[in-house]
């Protein structure tokens, strides 16, 4: 069996290889569209995408994306397709105008020895809207969750404003659904490892951020192991000072407690019961969190290389040279251009209150 070091050293080495030098456009490794991906195949990745409107939706001013951010950031921008609110709306990430895959070609790690990762917002907080990486669609798109052909929401559950972090996700990681976990006793929820990122400043739909890891909660979600793992803007004012699940509440009293109850209620006022935890709710500290990241991480290095079959994973990618679904950018079908349009309006009850009785016990 290897050791944690071990595994750690296989992980890196991949990385190595998804690094920017890996958007060559090369030969190598590449490998032929699978018949379902193809573009003449009418419920393709790529039809559906050729059907979506060729628009650039414009965020609200509180959420507008910079021109350019600083370190890794200012590597990917976003292209948005369709207008929000709707069911066409779609977020590709694109690296030197090419667009990539959120899930598989954003490294994990941003600096594996300063032990900084990347996430992907997926949703800005305060915001209700419930965004995800599209884990089936070709390029994994950020799309927003759909439910009996209607777009989702959450709720207002007092006191609470939509979500109360920058919700997100970590690229190259993956939760896998064959394996149940020996503490929670549940398995993985078949999708990237969830991010709760704390810091002060809201983030948008897209974004790349440099974060590190404080603590990770076990949501246990229609009996699947569903980990939302609490992190921190590294370049935000507390994070010198937020190191470990402790400094999160004596520096951010409330919080983490706030985050239990959201989860546990978030669903209620869909007729849905109470989520539950493992481990009695509690937050686990850094090192146990920091071993979850790498457990995911390790699942998404045998999904990206065949040694777990994907179900109904698109594993497309671009950089991943191991993998044998890797493409180069001309052999992907054209992503419609940048446009701006504003946001479909939405039913003004997403704004209402619910109140739920026992929330704050």
């Amino acid at each position: 069996m290897k050791t944690r070091d071990n595994r750690k050293a296989d992980h890196a080495s991949l990385f190595t290889a998804a690094a920017p030098s890996a958007f060559t456009t090369t030969t190598t490794t590449t490998t032929k569209l699978a018949p379902e991906d193809a573009p003449h195949n009418k419920n393709s990745p790529f039809s559906r995408t050729s059907q979506i409107a060729r628009h650039l939706s414009s965020s609200s001013p509180n959420n507008s994306p910079p021109n350019t951010t600083a370190n890794m950031t200012s590597q990917y921008k976003v292209r948005k397709i369709g207008a929000p609110n709707t069911l066409e709306h779609r977020i590709y990430i694109e690296k030197d105008g090419v667009p990539v895959s959120p899930f598989h070609d954003i490294p994990l790690y941003a600096n594996e020895q300063q032990t900084i990762l990347n996430m992907v917002v997926e949703i800005p907080r305060w915001t209700n809207g419930k965004l995800e990486i599209s884990k089936e669609e070709l390029l994994n798109p950020i799309k927003q969750d759909i439910k009996k052909g209607k777009l989702r929401f959450v709720r207002n559950c007092f006191p609470h404003k939509g979500y109360l972090w920058n919700y997100g996700a970590f690229p190259q990681t993956w939760e896998d659904p064959n394996i149940v976990h020996p503490e929670t006793k549940a398995k993985g929820d078949n999708d990237p490892l969830d991010v709760c990122e704390i810091g002060e400043l809201v983030g948008y739909p897209g974004q790349v951020k440099q974060v590190k890891v404080l603590g990770v909660m076990a949501l246990l979600d229609e009996e699947e192991t569903d980990w939302k793992v609490i992190v921190i803007d590294v370049n935000d004012p507390l994070a010198s000072k937020l190191n470990d699940v402790e400094d999160v509440e004596r520096h951010l009293p409330g919080l983490l407690r706030a985050t239990n109850e959201w989860f546990r209620i978030y669903k209620i006022p869909d007729g849905k019961p109470e989520n539950q935890f493992a481990f009695t709710g509690e937050c686990k500290n850094k090192k146990y969190a920091t071993d979850i990241v790498r457990e995911c991480a390790e699942a998404w290095e045998k999904l990206i290389t065949g040694k777990t079959q994907p179900g109904d994973v698109s594993i497309t990618n671009l950089t991943v040279k191991q993998s044998p679904s890797r493409v180069s950018p001309d052999q992907l079908p054209p992503i419609p251009q940048n446009e701006n349009l504003a946001p479909a309006p939405i039913d003004a009850s997403i704004d209402k209150w619910f109140f739920i009785s026992g929330a704050a016990n």
